[in-house]
């Protein structure tokens, strides 16, 4: 159970015991096979030695944690103290809890236990219990968001009266009282707000999954994990590799090309399906204590929560092959949290993700509204932009081909082909640039073949930056830049007019460039 306010320092659940010294052993595994290894390759009788060190290490570094890991609950904060000979004591006062993670393990899970990470707002830094029992982290989450919602709502409730009594409170109250009997009355704490559902897992939405080419590089580290141990099978030597291909030169090369698409085809649904259903199994997001609090995952979950004071904004993006069959993805933009960007849907479809983002930012309209377009100059920069890109590789590839002495019609194809994939990469470059003022929202459209479409509060605007390279200038365009401490600490408005980005900007935050106007 978790420890009362005011209570001593309690440890964490017991199980701990047998989750640290199964992680320790799963991280020395490799030391442990070289060492044994090694110790069998030397003399036996350091064997009543040695053996029990690397057995039993592991396993006593793995108890030291819940032995020295010891945490409790105050009225004002949470405190946690670890360590043996650099003792660490970590506190986060209720008022500043910001969110309140949980995390199980396939390990975790089969322990019933979850890891609660509780973040302030700080930086990164977060406070870690690594194991508590299941219902004991959801009733300390619970606790934690709770009392930051009541710790702000009875801060404003107080002010205005030199008492610091609530303005329409009476003088002398005798409805409550305090627990130590004195006759100071007490702002009742309200009841927490049932939650509000945003949106769950659809599973017609695996339609999306292999659209999503995010985990090919996963398929591509293993197979480049897999090339490491390929020379070392007994199947893989020249008279195997002879002998193979001798065999399929025996049918169609066409034949062979449609089978190896097809096996590949076969594999990256596989992969792509799997990966969705892993990471996505009972996806659910909602609005409660004022945060946004998702859930997903089926071998490893998670509880993710996101205060809404601290979203700035949200990020929907439509990658290229996704964007054909009408699926999107959403992120927040949020202060205090890691990395700032949140994904809290996963693939779905574009509606989904433009009803949610409405839902977050309380306001319709930004993430469909027509943009204002940025002129043909524009359109030049994204095309000379993107062919300059294609003519370096086609200048790197020419050299190669001269070194080499090969053939050169094999690079006048892939010149023409880079050059094609360019210009079309540069009109859709285009295509996607604009921007608008939605009212406090300032809107951003950008990405090359992925669409993406970024609104940021003007609230959360904490300054501007207008830069400008040498073929900018040429053109008459500019880079402005909205600087904010949420999501990746900057929005980016590419190649738009000067005039037309200063006005921008003034009328986002009034009187931030007062002083820069009245010099231009």
């Amino acid at each position: 159970m978790i420890p009362e306010p005011g209570e001593g320092f309690v440890r964490l659940s017991p199980l701990k015991l047998l989750l640290d010294p199964v992680k320790a052993v799963a991280q020395a595994v490799v030391p442990l096979v070289i060492a044994l290894v090694g110790i069998s390759r030397s003399d036996t009788k350091f064997w009543p030695i040695i053996l029990p060190l690397v057995v039993l290490g592991p396993l006593v570094l793995g108890a030291l944690p819940w032995l020295t890991t010891h945490y409790r609950l105050t009225g004002t904060q949470i405190q946690v103290r670890s360590g043996i000979l650099n003792k660490k004591t970590s506190t986060a006062p209720l008022d500043r809890v910001r969110s309140v993670d949980l995390e199980a393990s396939l390990l975790h899970r089969i322990l019933g236990l979850q890891k609660v990470q509780i973040g302030t707002g700080v930086d990164d830094d977060r406070i870690t219990l690594d194991a508590l029992a299941a219902a004991d982290a959801q009733a300390l989450r619970t606790t934690l968001l709770t009392r930051r919602a009541v710790a702000e709502q009875a801060a404003p409730a107080t002010m205005g009266r030199p008492d610091g009594l609530s303005p329409d409170q009476p003088d002398q109250p005798d409805q409550l009282a305090q627990p130590d009997g004195s006759d100071r009355p007490v702002v009742p704490a309200p009841l927490p707000a049932p939650a509000v559902p945003l949106a769950r897992i659809d599973w017609s939405w695996l339609r999306f999954a292999p659209f999503s080419l995010g985990r090919l590089v996963l398929l591509f580290g293993g197979l480049g994990v897999l090339s490491q141990f390929a020379d070392d099978l007994p199947i893989w030597n020249q008279e195997t590799a002879t002998s193979a291909w001798q065999w399929l030169t025996q049918f169609a090369v066409a034949a062979i090309v449609l089978v190896l698409s097809v096996s590949a085809l076969a594999l990256w649904l596989v992969v792509s399906v799997a990966g969705y259903v892993l990471q996505w199994w009972g996806f659910r997001l909602v609005r409660e204590h004022g945060s946004l609090h998702l859930t997903s995952g089926l071998v490893t979950t998670r509880s993710i929560t996101v205060e809404e004071a601290k979203v700035r904004g949200v990020e929907m993006t439509e990658p290229v092959l996704m964007r054909l069959v009408g699926g999107a993805e959403l992120s927040t933009l949020a202060t205090g949290v890691e990395d700032g960007v949140t994904q809290v849907l996963p693939p779905c479809p574009r509606g989904v993700a433009v009803a949610v983002g409405e839902a977050v930012l309380e306001r319709p309209g930004p993430l469909i509204g027509r943009l204002v377009e940025h002129g043909p100059r524009a359109r030049r920069r994204a095309w000379f932009r993107q062919l300059r890109n294609a003519l370096d590789v086609i200048v790197l590839f020419a050299v190669a081909w001269w070194w080499f002495d090969l053939t050169w019609w094999w690079l006048a194809a892939i010149g023409a082909a880079l050059l094609a994939l360019a210009a079309a990469a540069g009109e859709a470059s285009y295509r996607h640039l604009g921007h608008d003022l939605a009212g406090a929202h300032l809107v951003a459209g950008g990405g090359t073949f992925a669409r993406i479409r970024t609104v940021l509060e003007t609230d959360g605007i904490i300054g501007w930056v207008v830069s400008q390279s040498w073929w900018q200038r040429r053109a008459g365009l500019v880079d402005l830049t909205a600087t904010t401490a949420a999501g990746t600490e900057r929005v980016l408005v590419r190649d738009v007019r000067l005039d037309v980005a200063v006005a921008l900007a003034d009328r986002a935050t009034p009187g931030l460039l007062t002083d820069f106007l009245d010099r231009v």
